[in-house]
């Protein structure tokens, strides 16, 4: 069974986390403000939407964590098998030379540009930063 006081407090974590209020948070995951501020203060239990929300926008929270308060936050990153122990900065810097050599190689060649059929408006720019948190501009 969910504590409601304690579900609140690692809400809170995860706001602090990611540098987000909660006016941000609740636009973040497409949800009530008003159920924030109550989860929030440990009024209200939350719904399994608003957990399935969390987990997918945000995937370094673990779900046993969340509902709990076990487990790690924010998610531990491990490889399958390892055989001797790595730290998570040897672990970001592996995957982030993976990353980089799966990059398609550069080209001298200028690319092609389709052509425009359709003019089409900007409806919103989202602009995401290192840090968890994001602006959006709507037209």
């Amino acid at each position: 069974m969910v504590n409601s006081t304690d579900f609140g407090k690692r809400l809170q974590k995860i706001l602090d986390f990611y540098g987000l209020s909660a006016i941000a948070f609740s636009e973040a995951i497409n949800f009530n403000r008003s159920t924030i501020s109550h989860l929030l203060s440990g009024r209200n239990k939350p719904s399994l939407e608003f957990v399935m929300k969390v987990l997918h926008k945000f995937p370094d929270v673990e779900l046993y964590w969340l509902l709990n308060g076990k487990g790690n936050f924010p998610k531990e990153k491990r490889k399958a098998f390892s055989t001797s122990p790595v730290t998570n900065e040897e672990y970001y810097q592996k995957e982030k030379e993976q990353q980089v050599k799966n990059l398609p190689k550069k080209s001298n060649k200028s690319p092609e540009r389709p052509a425009i059929t359709e003019i089409r408006k900007i409806e919103r720019i989202i602009i995401f930063y290192e840090d968890g948190s994001f602006k959006s501009f709507e037209n």
